[in-house]
């Protein structure tokens, strides 16, 4: 494989990463209606249960745990702040 098929094959991946984002994005948004207040929303329990889920599952899959933690982290932070952009701008 050469590194242009390589590189293909990375894009064809961010392509239906960037899809699944944005169904998790939907869901997330549906989550936010049950939240009252901003420690809702941050629920540092759920991340932590999320996180050590993805470290168990990257094992798994072959995929490095610290590489899932720290994408999925970001991913989290990402969304909190989407749904206390919008708790804030529904206030």
């Amino acid at each position: 494989m050469s590194l242009a098929e390589v590189r293909a094959r990375i894009d064809a991946l961010d392509g239906e990463l960037v899809r699944l984002l944005a169904d998790r994005q939907i869901l997330v948004r549906q989550a936010a209606g049950f939240k009252v207040d901003e420690q809702a929303v941050r629920a540092p329990d759920r991340v932590e249960q999320v996180v050590q889920a993805v470290r168990e599952r990257a094992v798994d899959a072959g995929l490095s745990p610290d590489v899932a933690e720290a994408v999925w982290r970001a991913m989290i932070a990402a969304f909190i702040e989407l749904e206390l952009d919008e708790h804030r701008a529904g206030s």
